[in-house]
């Protein structure tokens, strides 16, 4: 894999250079959360001397997960009665600072919206145009847990360049021939890594593992292989109604997720016409599962609770040897009940 050095003075400018063809989104951190806006907005706070954003390249994942950008939470889809699709944005979306985390969402997602029958267009255009320089994590959260699904707190794939912070800069390594055109092409004064930097990247990662390996031990959290079969084992177990016994049905669960796809779709009209619009929805909510006639199958909030984690830990497993949770720990962050996922999970082993 081709690899380069770029000072952190030439990384802005390659930034700048790709507002020609992409709207470049990279994380920045303000008040201690860290958030995707837009390069030229960065540009713009720090010329106005707006010290309390600055940019977060590196560190862990920002809090709105990958999928909001392929899989919007409001997308219209249709209008009026017209084959063609609404038209797309402008420009692609230049993704900086993307987690390993998140791009393992990818892993589902495809399966969902590309591999199995129908391609949903939307998904398939953004996945085909948009660009990913994703980074190393330089820390690690107490929530992160990705080291017990199999995942790492640094990208090996799914990215067209990947960025690695050392001093002075960045080691990026090319992961896609995209990414090798766009980076010779514009990034200047491109260098071969010292050796010594390499040495410090490989240093930092061993760090950052060892602290989510330290967070995934502190938790309890079982490892993945530990995970085959207990959902189901444990169906019918009391545990479902006593971690349920929080939940307020917010759905932030399934919001911050980096794999949860399920969503809806309603028409409305404006100006005269139709148009029909797909919304995020989440499998917590009391009417997600209702039928036309009012029937539901999981009227409880218990049982909801339980279809969420079966559908990640058992469903996916068995139909495409794939968990359905990447180890971010955005939902544990998120959730007002304090329900904590590696609980659950440890929980669900313990009573196999």
């Amino acid at each position: 894999m081709t690899q380069a050095f770029l000072s952190k003075e030439d990384l802005l400018a390659f930034l700048g250079s790709l507002q020609q063809d992409y709207e470049v989104l990279l994380p920045v951190r303000r008040n201690g959360s860290r958030y995707y806006v837009s390069f030229t907005s960065l540009q713009t706070a720090e010329a106005g001397g707006v010290p309390e954003l600055s940019p977060a390249v590196g560190e862990v994942r920002a809090f709105e997960p990958l999928k909001a950008f392929y899989f919007r939470a409001r997308q219209k889809v249709a209008e009026g009665f017209e084959d063609a699709l609404p038209a797309p944005p402008e420009r692609p979306l230049c993704l900086v600072g993307v987690k390993a985390c998140d791009l393992k969402g990818f892993e589902i997602l495809d399966k969902v919206f590309l591999e199995d029958g129908y391609q949903d267009p939307f998904y398939r255009r953004a996945r085909e145009q948009n660009l990913i320089i994703s980074a190393d994590c330089t820390l690690a959260l107490e929530v992160c847990f990705c080291l017990a699904l199999g995942g790492e707190p640094y990208p090996r794939e799914l990215f067209d360049l990947n960025l690695s912070e050392v001093r002075g800069g960045f080691v990026v390594e090319v992961g896609s021939q995209r990414g090798e055109r766009l980076l010779s092409g514009g990034a200047k004064r491109l260098q071969e890594p010292p050796v010594e930097l390499l040495r410090e990247r490989d240093h930092q990662r061993a760090r950052v593992t060892e602290e989510v390996e330290r967070a995934v031990r502190e938790a309890g959290m079982p490892r993945q292989e530990e995970l085959s079969g207990v959902i189901c084992y444990n169906f019918a177990s009391s545990l479902w109604k006593e971690e349920a016994a929080t939940c307020v049905e917010c759905g932030a669960c399934n919001t911050v997720c980096p794999t949860c796809h399920c969503f809806l779709l309603f028409d409305q009209m404006a100006d005269q016409s139709l148009a029909r619009y797909r919304l995020w929805d989440s499998c917590l909510l009391k009417d997600f599962a209702r039928v036309a006639g009012g029937a539901n199958p999981r009227p409880q909030l218990w049982s909801r609770l339980r279809n969420r984690f079966e559908k990640k830990f058992d469903f996916f497993p068995a139909t495409a040897a794939l968990y359905a949770c990447t180890g971010c720990g955005r939902c544990i962050l998120a959730c007002p009940g304090k329900i904590d996922i590696r609980k659950v999970l440890r929980r669900n082993v313990e009573h196999v």
